[in-house]
């Protein structure tokens, strides 16, 4: 199955190949090139040259190591429904500005629904979350109510996608 590419610049498609190549390296991004080509059945000069187009057409944004949160002192994962005081495109623009330099939000998605926001945080314990919430969270521009959960348990996270 092909899938089309939204660059204009780009392939006019994704083969099986660049299929292949992504879902390799969404496996294992360290992997070498030479083992990603001997993977998906291509030289090491085509997979190289395929994996650098994949990177320059948007496909890949990035390549990074998946750090174990309670390691780094950061275990408690905290999810917050974020309700604005109007839905207008300055309201949403002015929290969206803010909410980018707070860097304990590792995800904030504007979604339908009863909340405007959500966004997954990540802290060191719940009083670590409420000291943010208090001096931060609530302090944001545009904040009506916020809502908060905490998760008890991870089951899936970060999964690849499927296509």
């Amino acid at each position: 199955m092909a899938v089309q590419m939204e660059d204009p610049s780009s392939p006019a498609e994704l083969d099986p190949v660049d299929l292949r190549i992504l879902r390799a390296l969404q496996r294992d991004g360290r992997i070498s090139n030479a083992d990603l080509a001997a993977a998906v059945h291509v030289s090491p000069a085509t997979c190289h040259r395929r994996t650098q187009r994949l990177f320059a057409a948007g496909y890949i944004r990035d390549v990074r190591a998946s750090i174990a949160p309670q390691k780094v002192g950061r275990g408690t994962l905290v999810m917050v429904g974020v309700e604005l005081d109007r839905s207008t495109p300055e309201s949403f623009a002015a929290f969206e500005a803010a909410i980018r330099k707070l860097p304990f939000v590792l995800d904030c998605h504007l979604v339908a629904g009863d909340f405007d926001f959500f966004l997954k945080i990540r802290v060191r314990d719940i009083a670590d979350f409420n000291r943010l919430h208090g001096e931060q969270l609530i302090a944001l521009p545009g904040v009506r109510q916020t809502r908060t959960f905490f998760v008890m348990k991870e089951v899936v996270d970060n999964a690849p996608l499927e296509f």
